[in-house]
């Protein structure tokens, strides 16, 4: 069984977020097939909980070999997405930083549901801890309100250029 929601996905809306594809990858390094958010579409930094969606679809560079009769999402875009989720959450927190949040681990992991395009994925990360070396949040990923994806994602201190 599912442990409880950080926040429901229920409750969110992807019609005004917060910040669009355009605008995060403004402040993400990830670009092109690497960009795996399409919008933040929560921010409370006073409770450090953070949503985003991203629309998984039919026609991308991984669905020719990812089960080439029916493409299933690969896990590993579904956390680096969930990653790029944590990143953004620290950037929103701490604007001043100048590094970003570099992949350092990820805990927990498990996956409960498949994601066949196209499908719209729900995200969700809440901060667990937070230092100027180490960042880390509990992540879920949703589709179609079942999780289908949980985990912890630590993020390290990363110096870009």
């Amino acid at each position: 069984m599912p442990p409880a929601a950080i926040f429901s996905p229920a409750e969110l809306s992807c019609d005004d977020p917060v910040y669009t594809r355009e605008q995060l990858y403004q402040i993400l390094p990830q670009q092109h097939e690497f960009s795996q958010l399409d919008g933040i579409i929560h921010a409370d930094a006073e409770e450090m909980i953070f949503a985003a969606f991203r629309d998984v679809r039919a026609d991308e560079w991984w669905c020719r070999g990812h089960m080439p009769n029916q493409p299933i999402f690969p896990g590993v875009l579904m956390v680096e997405a969930a990653a790029q989720l944590s990143a953004m959450a620290q950037k929103i927190l701490y604007p001043d930083r100048m590094e970003i949040m570099g992949f350092g681990a990820i805990n927990n992991a498990k996956f409960r549901e498949s994601v066949f395009p196209p499908a719209r994925i729900i995200l969700v990360a809440q901060v667990v801890d937070s230092r100027l070396r180490r960042f880390t949040c509990g992540v879920q990923a949703f589709v179609e309100g079942r999780m289908a994806f949980e985990g912890e994602i630590r993020g390290i201190m990363l110096k870009l250029g």
